[in-house]
């Protein structure tokens, strides 16, 4: 695939944007400026991308051209070698990254990302599990400077999670985990089985990118609010005050309850967030149905009846069932080290929306 023209193409975008910006009027419309910065700061990117790949290509053909006229055995040729390895490698991921460019981008992948993680089949160890999947992902946000805030949970008696909703946030959030949603499945010996038999658990991970309210309209007299006191542990402050929300949306029957905050104006403003964002889900799910007979293996659907992931700790083993990818490095990956899984889903998703552009 000759990626120059689109190089040239981000390029003369990259003017005409700057052109806008420098127009004192754009900013008249604070939203059009705001998107035509995001755009600008984007296509600059893309550009930079652009002009190192284009240099790495010129590098290695002067490489290769080197290596073919010494002879193989010289210290230019073995120098030669070790060069033309490095760059095409580094050929290899600027072009990816100026591929992810070249398809128009969702623009979900900036928003900040609820995730909603529950346990499934498996009792106690499932909610174990809970715990552990919240975990690595509250890691895996550290580990990139991403934010995350807890706005929901319902914990199990072993220290495990029935429930766990949280907000992260940061750049290109949901970009990168929306490839979660679906059921992780763990396979290993619980800490309560006495005979060592190996158990199967299932946990849903929901990640829904936060919806505004421009996006999903909702009228107050769609809402049934109540409050109530906070339940489990949390504090003297959260247990004893009635700070807890629970909002009903009646056009669609979804509930909602959020009560980690001491501040019964918080909760009721996170639980309309969540609310949103819920319903911002059902709705692009709805859209994604009409043409899901085009792309029946998507990845990244999000389809929750879809078991996506399998844990299994006597192989130590991590396999996506999306890529058919197996990594044998479980504890780091539940240790937040997810790239290894993710960046591999983002070139496959990438390759699917290649070819469906006919690219």
């Amino acid at each position: 695939m000759d990626l120059r023209p689109h190089i040239e193409k981000f390029g003369r975008r990259l003017a005409e944007v700057e052109a806008a910006l420098s127009d004192p009027k754009v900013f008249d419309n604070p939203q059009r400026a705001q998107e035509l910065s995001r755009e600008y700061s984007r296509l600059k990117e893309l550009v930079a991308i652009g002009q190192a790949y284009l240099k790495a290509r010129a590098d290695l053909a002067e490489n290769r051209a080197l290596l073919a006229s010494e002879p193989s055995d010289s210290e230019l040729a073995l120098l030669a070698r070790e060069e033309i390895a490095r760059l095409e490698a580094e050929e290899k991921q600027l072009a990816q990254r100026v591929q992810f460019g070249i398809v128009p981008p969702d623009p979900a992948d900036s928003r900040n990302t609820i995730v909603e993680i529950r346990a499934g089949a498996g009792g106690q160890e499932s909610a174990l599990f809970a715990a552990d999947l919240y975990r690595m992902y509250t890691r895996y946000a550290e580990a990139r400077g991403w934010k995350f805030e807890n706005l929901d949970s319902n914990p199990s008696d072993l220290g495990g999670y029935r429930e766990v909703i949280f907000e992260i946030s940061g750049a290109d959030v949901y970009k990168r985990l929306k490839y979660e949603s679906g059921v992780h499945r763990v396979q290993r010996v619980p800490a309560t089985e006495a005979q060592g038999r190996i158990h199967t658990s299932t946990c849903t991970v929901a990640v829904l990118p936060e919806a505004g309210e421009v996006d999903i309209e909702i009228k107050p007299d769609e809402l049934e609010i109540t409050v109530c006191r906070a339940s489990g542990p949390g504090g003297q402050g959260v247990n004893t005050t009635d700070s807890a929300v629970q909002v009903l949306h009646k056009p669609s029957g979804l509930i909602v309850r959020c009560a980690d905050q001491r501040s019964q104006v918080k909760n009721k403003a996170r639980a309309l967030t969540i609310l949103r964002s819920r319903l911002l889900e059902r709705k692009t799910a709805e859209e994604a149905a009409k043409y899901a007979a085009q792309r029946k293996a998507q990845v990244g659907s999000g389809e929750r009846n879809e078991k996506i992931r399998t844990y299994n700790f006597p192989q130590n083993r991590v396999t996506d069932h999306r890529i058919e990818l197996s990594l044998y490095n479980l504890p780091v990956i539940l240790d937040g080290d997810l790239d290894p899984l993710i960046e591999p889903l983002m070139a496959h998703d990438l390759e699917e929306k290649l070819q469906a552009l006919n690219l």
